[in-house]
């Protein structure tokens, strides 16, 4: 069974998950927002990224965080940015701590 999320916290410029695994993700606000793969920030065709992260605020934060069904989490960005979700899959892909940074270059 996949993990899902059993808290999330919002605190300034960092999300915190905690897993029903107890592995715990933190991530920072501008890092996801600028990893945003919503159709606004990602070509379709090329899955380039059109985010363009010298309009993206140093301090852009979550006003809002949204659970959508048992998949993934929805964002409200304090820069008006607010189509996008993030699936649990990708979260789990993309967290930061030293243990999965590990695993990814480990697979590399």
């Amino acid at each position: 069974m996949k993990p899902t999320p059993n808290e999330i916290k919002s605190s300034g410029d960092a999300i915190s998950i905690l897993w029903s695994d107890a592995h715990q993700s933190r991530y920072g606000a501008r890092d996801l927002r600028l990893a945003c793969r919503c159709a606004a920030c990602v070509d379709e065709w090329t899955n380039q990224s059109l985010v363009k992260p010298d309009l993206i605020p140093q301090d852009v934060k979550p006003k809002g965080i949204h659970v959508m069904g048992n998949y993934a989490i929805h964002i409200d960005w304090s820069d008006g940015h607010d189509t996008g979700i993030y699936t649990y899959d990708y979260l789990r892909e993309v967290c930061a701590c030293d243990e999965c940074r590990a695993k990814r270059s480990f697979a590399v």
